[in-house]
């Protein structure tokens, strides 16, 4: 007798690349996709979408503007194929580049890519044509007139895709002047920033350092002459994200700093490095674990949650990145060594009962059984304090969240992972989510076809629903998410809004190093 399995390969033989069981292998696979699945909401919780375009409602003029324009994924892969420079961020017209593109596309075959250039063109413009150089003007030119209407707006865009919630990443000196439109505006999906303050560390490099400097200081407001009025400007831009709907800060760190200092030596590298002088890798690395502690104080002070980004190897390529700067596509997997400092760090601000809930991506997935086990190291007040955040730029294709989900359950709770984010500038990334659910039913439904977990839709169900979309909720208690548009501009417009009510720059009670209380 036929086995389901096979009998399910000759149903799907004949039927379009995407069909409503991709990358669903079983009849359970497709079931709890179906069912507990694919209806669920979107939280966003760490993407680079702008969020200037958002509160514009941008409407994109062509498949350029809204799928290759700064799609760095892209970029590498039409290198890759011999492509010229002048078709990925040169001044090729849109149209050829997006030829380019298209003819790029068979070549990507086993490459994410090729998946997910294809369920994108599916999703948001019902094209189930395979994309290549005979059929690019075709789908260029349907895509091109659905794009003119609202429903492909920005806004549009995450209502059709139902995201309830998104964070973008944002620098301290950011004005957030157009998180504040879109709070008070009738956009139903909350759109908030997250705290990124990545360029303070930079005192390797003073003179981007000090120019940074010069840019916080008009932010907050504030002459910046030694370490702890530093220290007081970034406080109060941490409050000012705070009252603006802030819940997460972002790191991203080749590895976590634990050459822990006293507030006089940071101080000292501080110094110098405003007169010019580039800190030494020894210094840096200092200078490193003794911010990452403060910000870890300021995140748990405030109920946040920190996310750390570790282990990209960024910049390799000096020539192209002199020419065409940073984030076009040329950075690698790093092969640091995580273990230690990650847990000296963690370990440092448990002691001082100091850690906020904390998520940990790796670039790496050689570090995927050491992230995993991790977690255990820092129970916390709530369920799954520590996170092992979901596949990460190289990794976020099916194999690599595979490895992670497969990390996360042996190791740890699958059932409290807080899922899926798109970490992308683009507003065709959306489907990620749903490949993503994609690829957890069906190892789930691989599972249960194999006997090794139960059948039974009353303990599967509400885990799956979990991880696409409650268990984030819950875990990163952000305000007024699901909330309907009055009500959160109630909460918006409110007499303290989100906001602390601590004067902003005041020390709080975790913030030693302002009250130069730290130990060397």
């Amino acid at each position: 007798m036929e086995c389901d399995h096979n009998k399910l390969l000759r149903r799907n033989q004949g039927m379009k690349f995407i069909h409503d069981d991709f990358l669903l292998h079983s009849r359970t696979a497709a079931r709890l996709y179906h069912q507990f699945a694919e209806g669920e909401p979107i939280f966003d919780y760490h993407c680079h979408l702008s969020p200037q375009d958002i509160a514009e409602n941008r409407q994109f003029k062509n498949l350029f503007e809204i799928w290759l324009e700064g799609d760095h994924y892209k970029w590498r892969a039409m290198r890759a194929n011999g492509v010229a420079e002048r078709y990925c961020t040169g001044n090729a017209k849109p149209f050829e580049k997006f030829q380019a593109w298209a003819a790029t596309v068979p070549h990507t075959l086993r490459n994410p890519l090729y998946h997910w250039t294809h369920l994108e063109l599916k999703r948001y413009f019902g094209i189930d044509e395979l994309l290549d150089e005979a059929s690019a003007a075709r789908i260029w030119a349907k895509a091109g007139q659905q794009l003119a209407g609202p429903e492909l707006s920005a806004q549009g865009i995450l209502k059709r895709f139902h995201v309830v919630a998104l964070c973008t990443t944002d620098d301290p000196t950011d004005s957030l002047e157009h998180h504040r439109a879109l709070a008070t505006s009738d956009l139903a999906t909350r759109v908030l920033p997250t705290f990124r303050p990545d360029k303070v560390l930079a005192v390797h490099q003073p003179a981007q350092f000090n120019a940074w400097i010069k840019r916080l200081e008009q932010a907050a407001n504030r002459e910046i002459r030694d370490l702890v009025r530093l220290l007081e400007a970034l406080h109060q831009r941490h409050e000012y994200f705070h009252a603006h709907g802030c819940r997460l800060s972002d790191h991203g760190l080749t590895q976590c700093y634990a050459d822990f200092c006293s507030l006089k030596t940071a101080a000292a590298i501080f110094s110098r490095a405003r007169r010019g002088r580039a800190a030494s890798p020894s210094e840096q690395a200092q200078f490193g674990a003794f911010m990452m502690l403060f910000f870890g104080r300021l995140d748990a002070d405030k109920g946040w949650t920190k996310q750390l980004h570790l282990g990209a190897l960024r910049n390799n390529n000096a020539r192209l990145l002199s020419q065409l700067g940073p984030d076009t596509g040329f950075d690698s997997i790093g092969d640091f060594r995580q273990g230690t400092a990650l847990a000296a760090y963690l370990d440092a601000l448990e002691r001082e009962r100091a850690l906020p809930k904390t998520i940990i991506y790796n670039s790496n997935p050689a570090d995927n059984y050491l992230f995993a086990t991790m977690l255990g190291n820092f129970p916390g007040r709530i369920p799954a304090q520590v996170q092992m955040g979901s596949g990460w730029w190289f990794l976020d294709q099916k194999e690599g969240m595979e490895w992670q989900l497969n990390a996360l359950s042996n190791l740890g709770l699958l059932s409290r992972f807080v899922g899926m984010v798109t970490d992308s500038r683009s507003f065709m990334s959306y489907p990620r989510h749903e490949y993503f659910r994609r690829v957890l039913c069906n190892l789930i439904g691989r599972d249960v076809e194999r006997g090794e977990l139960p059948d039974d839709d009353t303990l599967l169900g509400p885990m799956i629903r979990n991880v696409c979309y409650a268990n984030a909720r819950q875990y990163l208690a952000v305000p007024a998410v699901g909330l309907g548009v009055e009500a959160r501009k109630e909460l918006a417009a409110g007499p303290c809004g989100t906001a602390s009510r601590r004067r902003p720059g005041k020390p709080n009670r975790r913030n030693k190093d302002v009250e130069g209380q730290r130990q060397s």
